[in-house]
């Protein structure tokens, strides 16, 4: 079975049920069938269907926002057995290029909207959303030609690439992470075993579907629920979304989640659909966790995961958010995985003692594409190494501190962001944080902060720094705290702290 194969189990269970909605626009799942398979017919005419021993899979680019467009595009990309290359049209235009010289495209799909966001290489190019004011190939002229037509069913074996993903690159080379077949089948699994996705379920993509949107896709799809596509997702857009469409189910960083709380007018908005509003790719305090769980009807979930083990390593789900001494946590493995705490000499270590998360499973990445020495020291011994620094719970619960490389050691302390920005966000004037660590001739390390206030909030540094002392001490305190209009944060709306620390400490930046 292949990932593809989910859109026809959701097709089966309802050919007339609505599948995907993109503004006013909107299509079946037989519409999105017959797109997806026209397209998939159109793809493999220009390149052969592979086979297990033969053709090797084609490379094809998607640059897009949120749209019907691009969701097709992926599916007919899966469809006919070729890899896709996700290129997010909200990472910078060097970093885009970067990816696009290390994959070597066959081909690119790109909006029209998108095309100023990278150098077009010597490769073909089909429009996707276009205003058709070009002339190049679309999308749309592909589907009208090859309307009926069906793709030649691929024989690849499960651990051929159906994705490569891009972790990094903000400096230096970007990693290109191979995602196979069976990785993809893994996430897919695991998103409908643990949170019991059905036909009821109105999944909102808010946050890009070249990332943490598109892990969600199949398996909402294979139960026949529908998918509501904002292509410019602002607070205002995401509540009225969630209100008009009665959406149940939606990914977010916790950075969206904060600027949907602070919006203006909160309190009357109607969010009582919501039953899986599920965050990743950065942590989020308790005190926020509290907070959100009591705004959003209880129904805020947990998934840690990487591009090098797609989004669900570990999961929770809102009725285990209920007890307390779960708040911190990440979640217990996912039922495909296994994970453990290892030492710095890959030593399993017991319960409750920190070290590095690593896990091993069908999630796991092929490699880092065409480099066997980073894919070397990233998987061990059939384990996955995150880089995470945490300890698992006698429940089996994950916690997580930080990144290894983000500790800060000051007068031999080890100080984890993380504990710092958790308190950090209590205080009253601050919306949303960072801490990071900054040479110093005298504790080797010191903290400093940049926050971002709430609307009308007041800058006072010394009673920050008075709140601060009296909950995690005086090391972990802050010596400067810096204040910014936004903080800096990735293409996907992670706060980035190495960005912070060149922009507020740039004499740090030779650290990196």
């Amino acid at each position: 079975m292949y990932p593809i194969d989910n859109l026809y189990r959701g097709w089966r269970r309802g050919p007339d049920a609505i599948a995907v909605t993109d503004g006013a626009r909107g299509l079946t799942y037989a519409m999105l069938v017959e797109r997806v398979e026209a397209l998939a017919a159109a793809l493999q005419a220009r390149f052969p269907a592979p086979q297990a021993r033969a053709v090797p899979q084609s490379r094809i680019g998607i640059c897009g926002y949120n749209s019907i467009e691009h969701v097709t595009a992926m599916l007919a990309v899966y469809a006919a057995g070729h890899t896709w290359v996700a290129l997010n049209p909200r990472n910078g235009k060097p970093e885009l290029d970067a990816i696009i010289g290390s994959t070597r495209l066959d081909l690119i799909v790109a909006d029209e909207n998108c095309l100023d966001r990278f150098t077009m290489p010597a490769v073909p190019l089909i429009l996707g959303k276009t205003d058709g004011k070009r002339t190049e190939e679309t999308i749309a002229a592909l589907i009208a030609a090859h309307r009926g037509d069906r793709p030649k069913r691929h024989e690849l074996p499960l651990g051929a690439a159906q994705t490569i993903k891009f972790t990094g690159g903000s400096t230096g080379r970007p990693k290109g992470v191979v995602q196979s077949y069976r990785c993809v089948n893994t996430s897919i699994a695991s998103y409908l075993h643990h949170f019991r996705f059905g036909a009821h379920d109105v999944n909102l993509c808010a946050a890009p579907v070249t990332h943490g949107s598109s892990h969600y896709l199949l398996p909402i799809l294979s139960m026949g629920g529908r998918h509501v596509l904002l292509e410019q997702p602002k607070p205002v857009s995401i509540l009225d979304a969630i209100e008009g469409e009665r959406i149940t189910t939606a990914f977010m960083p916790p950075t969206m989640i904060y600027a949907l709380m602070a919006e203006p007018g909160f309190a009357k908005r109607d969010v009582s659909s919501l039953t899986h509003l599920q965050y990743g790719a950065a942590p989020m305090p308790p005190d926020r966790i509290r907070e959100a769980r009591g705004k959003f009807n209880d129904s805020i979930e947990v998934i840690f995961g990487q591009t090098e083990a797609p989004m669900m390593i570990t999961c929770m789900n809102a009725e285990e958010f209920a007890d307390e001494r779960n708040l911190a946590s990440v979640g217990r493995p996912t039922f495909l995985m296994d994970v453990a705490i290892m030492d710095d000499k890959n030593r399993i270590l017991p319960p409750g003692e920190m070290g590095e998360i690593a896990c091993r499973g069908d999630l796991v990445m092929n490699e880092y594409l065409e480099m066997p020495e980073e894919t070397a020291k990233t998987i061990v011994g059939g384990w996955l190494h995150t880089g995470d620094a945490g300890t698992i719970d006698e429940r089996g619960y994950v916690f997580i501190k930080d990144r290894i490389r983000d500790m800060i050691i000051s007068g031999g302390f080890n100080v984890y962001p993380t504990d710092v920005e958790a308190a950090l966000v209590q205080h009253p004037a601050v919306h949303e944080c960072i801490v990071f660590g900054v040479p110093d001739d005298k504790w080797g390390e010191r903290v400093e902060a940049a926050i971002q206030l709430k609307a009308g909030a007041r800058f006072d540094e010394a009673a920050i720094v008075a709140f601060l002392k009296e909950r995690v001490g005086s090391v972990k305190t802050p010596k400067k705290i810096h204040v910014a209009e936004s903080l800096p944060r990735s293409a996907v709306g992670k706060v980035l702290r190495r960005e912070a620390r060149r922009l507020f400490a740039p004499e740090s930046i030779a650290r990196d």
